[in-house]
């Protein structure tokens, strides 16, 4: 199950990243990536539900930037508050490049993209349960 987040959805968690202990539930972290993302402008973000779907994570997280610059000052910020706030260490990748930067928090997996290589890659289609993509064909 994929669900976009807007900015009330993010920061109503009512959770504080400051006042959360290291051994965070998935939920929590996600509500703290959420927010992270959110206060630092992400775009178009989605959260996708990997719970019985993948041994990767339980969470995926999409969402984009308007530029190399900011995708990978997102990925940095999010990483800081990750290890700072949380207690959290996570492996990154791409971030050089800032075309798509992946981050791994073993949880959660968050994909941070320029609007032009999420298009192309489309990983959200990827993951859509088989009755969203079945009624998405029958609609077109």
């Amino acid at each position: 199950m994929s669900t976009h987040v807007d900015a009330a959805t993010a920061t109503q968690s009512g959770k504080s990243a400051h006042a959360l202990p290291q051994n965070l539930t998935s939920e929590q972290l996600l509500a703290d990536i959420l927010a992270s993302l959110d206060e630092n402008k992400a775009e178009d973000i989605v959260q996708i539900d990997l719970r019985g779907k993948s041994s990767i994570g339980d969470f995926m997280v999409i969402c984009s930037g308007r530029s190399s610059r900011q995708v990978a000052s997102i990925a940095e910020k999010l990483v800081e508050t990750l290890k700072g706030d949380l207690g959290r260490a996570s492996k990154i990748e791409g971030k050089e490049a800032g075309d798509w930067v992946l981050i791994d928090t073993g949880d959660i997996i968050v994909h941070v993209f320029r609007p032009e290589v999420r298009e192309f890659y489309q990983l959200e289609k990827m993951w859509q349960p088989a009755t969203a993509a079945a009624s998405t064909q029958k609609s077109s």
